[in-house]
């Protein structure tokens, strides 16, 4: 199943970020590039550094000028996502472009890419939450706490594996189709963004 394939890929790509543990590192990845594999594992990558950039701009002690360096790369970091979602989709697209939908074919209202999307996330919450679960010198309180929040996010990828193999199953069977809509980000944008445009007048 494509949950499976993806689900793997995602957890080699944290665990792989987790041996220098260094939002600074470069991406080493395994994949040849152009394939789906390639765009999971960059898709993961981003969501990890991305993950610790929002731990790091949390420090209340970080340095402001620090922070809204920070805060630049979040953003930059963000639409790298946004780009990399919209190539998962391309991919979807043309894998099913010989596939005729039927006369009472449904849209969906995400994306296989987003969907896929959220899973990497999950991937990346169940293994920080493991983490807590492991912690040493907390309450057991704590650790109860993380683990019933655990047993919560592991239910969670059970059924968002399953939604997201049935949505490319109706696809390829032709019950549903797909129809991408470009993000549109306006916030990036020196044409679109007003303190942007003002800006450079």
């Amino acid at each position: 199943m494509f949950s499976d394939l993806a689900y793997e890929i995602f957890e080699k790509s944290i665990s792989n970020y987790h041996i220098k543990d260094d939002v600074n590192q470069h991406c080493e990845n395994p994949f040849s590039k152009g394939s789906i594999e390639y765009l999971l594992y960059l898709k993961n990558w981003i969501d990890t550094v991305q993950w610790h950039y929002e731990d790091i701009i949390r420090d209340p002690n970080i340095d402001p000028v620090d922070a809204l360096t920070l805060k630049r790369k979040i953003d930059a970091s963000n639409q790298k996502r946004t780009d990399v979602v919209e190539f998962i989709d391309s991919y979807f697209l043309d894998k099913y472009k010989n596939v005729k939908a039927k006369e009472n074919a449904q849209i969906n209202s995400e994306s296989p890419a987003w969907a896929i999307d959220r899973f990497s996330i999950l991937a990346l919450k169940i293994y920080h939450m493991r983490e807590e679960v492991d912690r040493l010198g907390v309450s057991p309180k704590h650790t109860q706490e993380c683990r019933d929040k655990l047993t919560v996010l592991l239910e969670q990828k059970q059924d968002l594996s399953g939604s997201i193999d049935q949505l490319l199953t109706d696809i390829e069977n032709g019950d549903k189709y797909m129809k991408v809509y470009k993000q549109m980000k306006m916030y990036n944008d020196e044409n679109l963004n007003p303190i942007l445009y003002k800006s450079s007048k």
